[in-house]
């Protein structure tokens, strides 16, 4: 492991590779636009240790460009195209403090954001692009005032995965009911993915019941994510996904350092033990899931 000029690991050092896994399985959750390197390194470390496939997720109008001109160069990316909860609010309300990508930005209003949905609504018709998403509810970054953006980009989001045939992909945090309640009242797409699964185990049987596909990240691996393995204990093994979400999440015992879709093995060894089914049971499943769930 590196180390600092004091001896100590390095915290933004790359993790080593796992051992590889035997069944090949999909990230279905990555920024590889967010990771160091170029996109041949990553897909390759990635594909060593059995991480073959990735999708790739756009989060503002640059980004799902971006998202869908990688998925058309490589056979082993697939993309997803969105104006993520947070980005909504931005571009209707300003964003003073520039802690977007994008730096500092004025307000636009209501037409600013119809002019970025009918963007993310053109890329979305791309036959590379497999989903539409990250959408769905922040209420974690965003307050009150961000509510009714953050709702309308969500529902436009729904319909434009509904039109296109889609899958849609969720983000959800500190807003469970109401993203389920949203579903509800638009009609989910045939094929809806909750990345990052942060409910519990209620919830999962919510999941299971509408037959939402749940992708568990490496942040099922912290010490206080007893709920997250108890939902990932009662969830149906066929509606169970796997990702990185780097470069954020990286599991145990890596938290805090660069996450990529190498350590994929980390998080899906990390869930055969919570299951109590073997890595190749578990890698096969997640492996069909994904294919199912965006369609490829």
């Amino acid at each position: 492991m590196p180390s600092s000029a004091s001896g100590a690991p390095d915290k933004n050092a790359a993790p080593p590779l796992p051992e590889p896994l035997r069944v090949p399985v999909a990230d279905s959750h990555t920024h590889l636009d967010m990771q160091s390197g170029t996109v041949e390194e990553g897909l390759a470390k990635a594909a060593s240790v059995g991480a073959t496939t990735v999708v790739q997720v756009g989060c503002d109008v640059k980004g799902s460009r971006w998202a869908a001109e990688t998925a058309a160069a490589y056979d082993a990316v697939h993309a997803t195209v969105a104006l993520h909860p947070n980005e909504a609010p931005r571009i209707v309300l300003g964003d003073p403090d520039g802690w977007s990508r994008q730096g500092a930005r004025v307000p636009g209003g209501e037409a600013a954001l119809d002019e970025a949905l009918a963007e993310i609504d053109a890329l979305a018709a791309l036959p590379h692009v497999k989903g539409v998403g990250e959408t769905g509810l922040d209420f974690f970054r965003t307050g009150p005032e961000g509510k009714e953006a953050q709702e309308r980009s969500f529902r436009a989001h729904i319909e434009m995965a509904k039109r296109h045939g889609k899958a849609l992909v969720i983000h959800d945090r500190d807003a469970h009911a109401d993203v389920l309640r949203v579903l509800e009242e638009e009609g989910a797409p045939d094929r809806t993915v909750f990345h990052c699964y942060s409910g519990d185990a209620d919830m999962a049987a919510v999941c299971a019941r509408a037959g939402y596909f749940m992708s568990f990240a490496g942040n099922m691996t912290f010490k206080n994510a007893q709920p997250l393995r108890d939902a990932l204990a009662v969830a149906p093994l066929e509606l169970v996904l796997v990702e990185t979400d780097a470069p954020f999440l990286t599991p145990v015992p890596y938290r805090g350092r660069p996450n990529a879709p190498y350590l994929i093995p980390v998080t899906v060894r990390a869930m055969a033990a919570v299951r109590g089914i073997d890595e190749d049971t578990l890698a096969t499943s997640i492996s069909a899931n994904t294919a199912r769930a965006f369609g490829y």
